[in-house]
């Protein structure tokens, strides 16, 4: 898998090469609102057609699932491109916005990437290789309880079908860690999950390209991902719960009593 990595490892770097330089006019860009809270950018759809012409030139063959452009039939080797994470946040200036490129076979995940342009770290596995932050090893942290532990999360912000259910994971998650944070990028929450700049996240409702990736690197450094139903259906449902075995056994523990019945 070797050279699939190196190919989504250069299709992200090129990729945030334009974010970069388009980062000085975002004030001009066209922007689209796909759906309540939900936009794309010019540099969007630009970022993604760099991607999919650099793995194309490599794998005319291989199939993708891209954010903007959705599905391009192929073989069983299948791309899962988020060209830009953290969109509302790239449009404010706010610096947390990342490319997230994942690679799976026969459906199960092969090859991760996560780069951010803006600190030039890049986040890479691959499936029985380790994790790496620019060649760095990464292992999650080994915090095993929730006193002085910092989580991720995400808001459901596109819908507020869920936002009971949320609201009550997070009044019982907050009062017993030591923070919670939300930077609005699901692809680099994970990936400092891995990097163990945090030590858990959870999410109701992530796409699979905001995650595949961080998926990917996680389990890689270590880490456990299930879905609300302590299940491997997070790529389907979008249900996330991710850290070390201990975190997120407790974890989990306080969000289960919140879990409804159309979140299993």
């Amino acid at each position: 898998m070797q050279p699939m990595l190196n190919i989504a490892v250069r299709a992200a770097r090129s990729a945030g090469d334009l974010i970069l330089r388009s980062a000085e006019n975002v004030g001009r860009l066209h922007v689209d609102e796909k759906g309540k809270n939900d936009y794309a950018s010019e540099v969007d759809r630009m970022a993604e057609r760099e991607i999919i012409s650099i793995i194309k030139a490599a794998y005319p063959e291989h199939a993708i699932l891209a954010e903007e452009s959705g599905e391009h039939q192929g073989n069983d080797f299948v791309w899962v491109i988020d060209p830009l994470d953290g969109t509302t946040n790239y449009l404010h200036g706010f610096p947390q916005y990342a490319v997230s490129i994942a690679l799976k076979h026969k459906g199960k995940l092969e090859v991760g990437v996560v780069y951010d342009p803006l600190r030039d770290e890049l986040f890479t596995a691959k499936r029985g290789g380790g994790a790496m932050l620019n060649n760095r090893r990464l292992r999650l942290t080994n915090q095993n309880t929730l006193t002085g532990a910092l989580l991720g999360t995400g808001f459901p912000f596109k819908t507020d079908k869920h936002l009971d259910a949320y609201l009550g994971m997070f009044r019982s998650l907050t009062t017993e860690c030591a923070g919670i944070r939300r930077a609005g990028a699901a692809a680099l929450d994970l990936a400092y999950v891995a990097a163990g700049r945090l030590d858990g996240f959870w999410e109701i409702g992530v796409m699979e390209w905001d995650m595949a990736a961080g998926i990917l690197l996680i389990k890689e450094a270590g880490g456990v991902i299930t879905d609300f139903s302590f299940n491997d259906k997070y790529l389907e449902s979008g249900n996330v719960i991710a850290g070390s075995p201990k975190m997120h056994q407790l974890m989990y523990q306080l969000i289960e009593p919140h879990v409804t019945n159309n979140l299993k």
